[in-house]
């Protein structure tokens, strides 16, 4: 072997090294990722809202029993904070103890919406794999305030301004395919549109197009991690579930007066790899033109 060829191979040594060493780093730590949004909306109000955005935990922990998180969480002082599913890993004999434990403190915040994601739909639908798992797991978070929104909507006024949460749950997600949801899809289910601030929780961005068709002014996502792999200018290059470049992944849109936003997530499973995909929370400030 040339000298040429131990050059290539110890350079090829040295990016895997430093590609291991990256996925280590992104896979133990998070960051706080802010978006600021504008509305024509509450007109006449000079306030604004701040919203925390979680998604995709999936039983993570973040120092001695999330206190790191949590506490970047307090920091940004939000008005309120909305979960947008996957905070547990449904698997069998996993636990739903580091969700519970990290959720249930999060009403000392703000009040908290919690909508599902695959996962706790998985859970709910199977009692024959997870017994009453999940309905022990969504009573005790409700004894500490945390509002579910399956399938329904929550009107609330904050700072003057109103608005209307909607949870989208994630009975409709298929794994590894695509399921056939429309907007009359998502309005059999949540209904129609308020005239008030909307803000769709709906885990699956697969079908932003629906979500859009109905009407959301604000649509909140997860589920896909923000991809294994991320590019600068090209986004995820492939997702956990093994779709190629989604064209929603990890980012803030603005397509005419809505406005998309797809979290990377908190954590990962089974495929335990990031690069270039730093987990996030997501802090939006909400605020009239």
């Amino acid at each position: 072997m040339n000298n040429t060829a131990w050059w290539i191979i110890i350079f090829i040594l040295i990016l895997l090294i430093l590609a291991a060493g990256e996925i280590y780093r992104e896979t133990h730590t998070f960051r706080v990722r802010k978006y600021k949004v504008k509305t024509k909306k509450n007109i006449g109000i000079q306030n604004c809202v701040k919203v925390i955005f979680l998604s995709d935990l999936h039983n993570c922990v973040y120092g001695n029993k999330n206190d790191k998180l949590y506490k970047a969480i307090q920091a940004e002082m939000p008005d309120m904070i909305l979960i947008g599913g996957d905070m547990l890993v449904a698997k069998e004999g996993s636990s739903v103890q580091e969700a519970l434990e990290f959720v249930k403190k999060l009403p000392h915040i703000c009040q908290v919406y919690y909508t599902n994601g695959n996962h706790e739909q998985r859970m709910k639908e199977n009692t024959d794999i997870y017994g009453d798992t999940y309905e022990r797991y969504k009573a005790k978070l409700e004894n500490c305030g945390v509002c579910f929104l399956e399938n329904k909507a929550e009107n609330i006024e904050k700072n003057g301004m109103k608005f209307s949460i909607y949870g989208l749950d994630s009975s409709v997600n298929r794994k590894f395919k695509k399921a056939d949801v429309t907007e009359k899809t998502v309005e059999e289910k949540i209904g129609k549109k308020g005239k008030d601030y909307s803000i769709l929780m709906a885990h699956n961005p697969a079908y932003m197009d629906a979500y859009k068709k109905w009407g959301a002014d604000l649509i909140l996502s997860g589920h896909l991690h923000g991809g294994l792999v991320r590019c600068p200018g090209i986004g995820a290059v492939v997702t956990p579930q093994g779709f190629l470049f989604p064209k929603y992944s990890g980012e803030m849109r603005r397509e005419g007066e809505q406005t998309i936003v797809v979290s990377r997530g908190l954590g990962s499973h089974t495929i335990n790899i990031r690069l270039f995909n730093m987990p996030e929370v997501i802090a939006i400030e909400v605020c009239v033109r």
